[in-house]
C-alpha cells in the first residue's frame, strides 16, 4: 500500500469543553465530535492542536517502538524480523539479534517490544515473536534480551515464556508491558483455533502475567499455584489481543480485534472471562463476548460495533499540555487509519472519543507509545518499505 501524503505539522481548531456528560455505558462511535464533554466536577479543558513530525521513514511494518533514553528509540519490524535503533536521525540494525530464528508467517513475525524500567542499569528489553525451534517446528515466545551500554548489540537472551500456539500465523498477538507492580503482562492471540480462548492450559487467547526476570507465574495470578500452563494466565476468553496498557490508577487494559464487528477495549480483571468461544470449528459468527457461556463474562468497556476499526497498540496520555486528551487511551487503528482518543471516567466507564484529523493522513497505524515527557510515538503499518515513525505533541 502506498503511504499517504502527510504534513509535517498540522493544527486543529481549538474547541472548548461545554456539553454535559453522556451516558457512560460502552458504545460504538467513530465520529469526530466538535465538542468535548466533562464528567463530574472536572474543569473544562481545551482540545489541543497537534504537531506531527516524521522521525524515521523507509521502514516496513513497524510493530512496536519504545525509548531507551538519551534520545534513542528501539523498534521492531514484523516481516523484516529486525530489532533496530534510531539515534541522531539514523536507523541501525541492532547487532547480534538472531533474525534468522524469527518465524515470519501471516500476522506473526517480530512483534511486541518492551523496555525494562531499570534499563539505564540493567540494559534489559523484552520481545514477543514467532520462533523457529530446533527441528524446524515453531511457536510464539517471549524473550528477555540484554544489550550493551550503547544499545547497539545484543549480549544475551533468556526465554521467559514459550509454547504460545501457532497455526498459519494468523492471530499471533502479541503485545508486552511491564506494569507499575513490576510484572510482565503479555497479550496473546488465539491462533485462529476455536478451543484456545477458554482452554486454561492453552496460552492462546489470553493475557498472561509473569515475573519479568525469570518467567515464573505472577504470585497473584488466579491459578498461580497450579503445575499446569494455566499458572501464567491472568485473563482468558480473548480473540486477538493487539495492545495492552496501564492507566495511572494502576488498572490494566487490553485492545483486541473482533471478527467483522466489535473490536474491543477491555479493562482487565484477575481471572476474568472475556467471552470469545468460536466453536465448533472456528465459528466467527458467535458473539465477541458471549453472555450465554457458563459463568460470568466481562463486557468490553468500549466496542466498535459495525464496522470494525482494527484496534491495535495504545497507551494512556499523560501531561497537562494534552488538555482534553489528558488521561485518555490513545489507540492506533489499522483499518480505520486513525488514532482514537478514548475517554473513560474514574470508574472505567466509556464517556466519548476523538479522532483528530492530524493523524488520519498516514494510512494504517499499528501502535501508540509514550515518551517520559508525554510526547506520543505512532508507528505505521502500510508495508512496502513505506512505513514511518511519528512524534506527536500538543501545541
Amino acid at each position: 500500500m502506498r503511504l499517504l501524503p502527510h504534513l509535517a505539522a498540522t493544527t486543529l481548531a481549538l474547541t472548548l469543553l461545554s456539553a454535559p456528560a453522556q451516558a457512560a455505558s460502552p458504545a460504538p462511535g467513530l465520529q469526530e465530535p466538535s465538542t468535548a464533554q466533562s464528567t463530574g466536577n472536572v474543569a473544562a479543558r481545551a482540545i489541543p492542536a497537534l504537531k506531527v513530525r516524521t522521525v524515521a521513514s523507509g521502514l516496513d511494518l513497524v510493530w512496536d517502538v519504545k525509548t531507551v533514553g538519551q534520545g534513542r528509540l528501539l523498534f521492531t519490524q514484523r516481516n523484516r524480523a529486525t530489532l533496530s535503533r534510531l539515534a541522531g536521525g539514523k536507523v541501525r540494525t541492532v547487532k547480534g539479534f538472531p533474525s534468522h530464528r524469527i518465524w515470519v508467517s501471516g500476522e506473526t513475525g517480530l512483534l511486541g517490544l518492551e523496555v525494562d524500567p531499570n534499563f539505564a542499569k540493567n540494559k534489559r528489553i523484552y520481545t514477543c515473536q514467532g520462533w523457529v525451534k530446533k527441528g524446524g517446528d515453531h511457536d510464539i515466545r517471549v524473550i528477555a534480551w540484554k544489550l550493551n551500554a550503547s544499545a547497539q548489540r545484543v549480549r544475551s537472551r533468556r526465554t521467559l515464556v514459550k509454547g504460545l500456539p501457532t497455526t498459519s500465523g494468523r492471530h499471533g498477538g502479541c503485545r508486552v508491558l511491564v506494569d507499575s507492580r513490576g510484572s510482565l503482562l503479555i497479550g496473546t492471540g488465539d491462533a485462529a483455533d476455536g478451543t484456545n480462548p477458554r482452554n486454561l492450559d492453552s496460552l492462546g487467547g489470553k493475557t498472561l502475567r509473569v515475573n519479568r526476570f525469570n518467567g515464573a507465574p505472577w504470585a497473584t495470578n488466579p491459578f498461580a499455584k497450579s503445575s499446569k500452563p494455566r499458572r501464567l494466565v491472568f485473563t482468558y476468553g480473548h480473540r486477538n489481543v493487539q495492545g495492552v496498557a496501564e492507566r495511572s490508577d494502576g488498572t490494566l487494559w487490553s485492545m483486541e480485534h473482533g471478527p467483522d464487528r466489535n473490536d474491543e477495549v477491555n479493562r482487565l480483571k484477575r481471572g476474568g472471562d472475556y467471552g470469545w468461544n468460536p466453536v465448533p470449528g472456528y465459528n466467527e459468527s458467535v458473539p465477541m463476548t458471549d453472555q450465554g457461556l457458563p459463568g460470568q463474562q466481562t463486557n468490553a468497556r468500549w466496542s466498535s460495533g459495525v464496522p470494525t476499526v482494527a484496534t491495535s497498540g495504545g497507551t494512556f496520555v499523560a501531561g497537562k499540555k494534552w488538555g482534553a486528551y489528558r488521561g485518555t487511551l490513545a489507540v492506533a487503528c489499522l483499518k480505520a487509519s486513525q488514532v482514537m482518543f478514548l475517554k473513560f471516567d474514574t470508574k472505567g466507564r466509556f464517556v466519548r472519543l476523538w479522532t483528530p484529523a492530524a493523524l488520519k493522513q498516514y494510512g494504517r497505524l499499528r501502535t501508540v507509545s509514550r515518551l517520559p515527557n508525554g510526547t506520543l510515538l505512532v508507528a505505521t503499518s502500510n508495508g512496502g518499505n513505506q512505513d514511518v515513525i511519528l512524534k506527536v505533541k500538543p501545541t
